[in-house]
């Protein structure tokens, strides 16, 4: 698929061509966990701005931290805002021994790498200003074992102290339970954030993590409260374990088998993500499978971008960082990278921002065999067909006047193919290898008399404007040659 930069300005064109999409932003639109797109970060490896908390930072040491604070993940925020997620997940930002947050020290305190209370807040304005939300991370279990909760000795009957030397809590005690709701109800009352994720919750009482969503929800009904692994609890969207393998198994080559996408759901919110802050980078698995990164990305974000469910975004996968575990899979961002890949990004979510069938509408599969998907997300409103060839040879599918109607036109918005109906009633598309293609269904047009009279039109004055600077400019030179 090329993308250019006019890829846009082709797009919205069509939009407004076809009638069929509303332009209003899906920021003002937000409604439902459904609507938004999650990109996933880390504070410490997204920007260096301050070097005022830059304490004992070494960025040759992989494990040790690099200096990301919450002014530079605003400096940036640009760069996510232009590929239009709605949703940043910033990780834990409490006091911590470790550069990603999740062995905290203190649920009380900012961790001062990233900034102080004053900064975070500005970086919460910030995001609000442009019209995306914050999500952070809450661990829950295995966090630092000087956590202060554990060092005060009241509290040592609850205190569970890990072999790996982290420390998690009894959370079938009351005491302890009390002590982690507050400080998750505390940090919500005191940020504005819109989301908190809780993360290490791996045996924990699903009867307890229900009490804790309905005490913050209650605080803030707008809340989105997320978790990072399965769990039976009421979570706005859920986390399945096997998802994110089935995904990578999916496009880390072509030709795969691809059936289980066609059972997604529209009803129940599902995290659809190929990689995470905690796995192995997708770009490793596409590496080991002897493929080439950025088109496998793109067959991956073009779907998760198309089908049901809450797309999430790992920071880097736009320009696919590599990396089998933590911390080689948590490089510092490189900005300075070639953007083709971004720019497939920030194409694809446009059409999805600006899209409610896209994001919530009802979705039919329509063919799905070996990498190859054909399937239809449409509402009352408006009707896409996206066809996601993944395979290694170009594929052809036949639509139906049953699923696309009579006297339609199918537009490709990336290749810029137009399907019209053929003459046994049916409609026939052909995509390349390696492809994905949006069609917007729309009534058949035929030839605009009024437009093509205006583009000739168009085009006489501009050769005139031309033949007459020519001519101005052949006068004004015989002039100067007789003085």
């Amino acid at each position: 698929m090329k993308v250019n930069k006019w890829m846009r300005t082709t797009i919205m064109l069509t939009l407004i061509i076809s009638l069929i999409v509303p332009l209003n932003t899906h920021a003002e639109a937000r409604n439902t966990i459904q609507d938004e797109s999650i990109y996933d970060l880390l504070v410490d490896r997204y920007f260096n701005k301050t070097m005022e908390n830059d304490f004992e930072v070494d960025t040759r040491i992989p494990g040790a931290f690099a200096g990301g604070d919450f002014m530079g993940v605003a400096e940036k925020l640009s760069h996510i805002k232009r590929m239009g997620f709605s949703l940043v997940s910033v990780g834990p930002v409490f006091s911590s021994d470790t550069y990603d947050g999740k062995r905290v020290v203190d649920y009380g305190m900012l961790e001062r790498h990233f900034g102080t209370s004053e900064e975070f807040n500005t970086l919460i304005d910030k995001m609000h200003e442009d019209k995306m939300g914050i999500i952070v991370d809450f661990p829950i279990q295995k966090v630092s074992s000087e956590h202060v909760i554990a060092s005060d000795v009241n509290n040592a009957s609850w205190v569970i102290n890990n072999s790996d030397g982290t420390t998690s809590w009894d959370l079938t005690n009351e005491d302890a339970q009390q002590a982690i709701v507050e400080a998750a109800l505390t940090f919500v009352q005191e940020y504005n954030i819109d989301g908190i994720r809780f993360t290490s919750i791996e045996g924990v009482n699903m009867d307890f993590l229900n009490s804790m969503i309905e005490t913050l929800k209650k605080e803030n009904e707008d809340l989105y409260v997320l978790s990072n692994e399965q769990s039976d609890a009421n979570f706005d969207a859920k986390v399945l374990n096997d998802q994110e393998e089935m995904h990578r198994n999916v496009f880390k080559t072509v030709d795969q088998e691809t059936s289980q996408i066609a059972q997604t759901s529209v009803g129940e919110p599902i995290i659809q993500q190929i990689d995470s802050i905690d796995t192995q980078r997708f770009t490793m698995d596409a590496t080991e499978a002897n493929m080439f990164p950025p088109t496998r990305w793109k067959m991956a974000m073009a779907t998760l971008l198309s089908i049901p469910g809450v797309p999430v975004m790992t920071y880097g996968s736009e320009i696919a960082v590599n990396g089998a575990q933590p911390p080689e899979s948590h490089p510092i961002y490189n900005f300075k990278t070639d953007e083709e890949l971004i720019e497939f990004i920030e194409d694809v979510q446009y059409l999805r921002n600006n899209s409610a069938a896209l994001r919530t509408g009802s979705m039919e599969m329509l063919h799905n065999e070996d990498g190859f998907m054909v399937y239809k997300r449409s509402n009352d409103e408006e009707t896409w067909i996206v066809v996601i060839n993944n395979s290694s040879k170009t594929q052809s599918f036949t639509l139906s006047k049953e699923v696309i109607g009579d006297n339609k036109e199918l537009r490709g918005l990336f290749e810029s193919d137009v399907l019209r109906q053929k003459d046994d009633g049916n409609y026939r598309l052909v995509l390349d290898r390696e492809i994905a293609e949006f069609y917007t269904v729309t009534d058949e047009k035929g030839l605009n008399k009024g437009y093509i009279a205006a583009l000739i039109l168009a085009n006489i004055l501009f050769l005139t404007f031309i033949y007459l600077v020519w001519r101005k400019g052949k006068q004004k030179k015989h002039e100067n040659k007789n003085n």
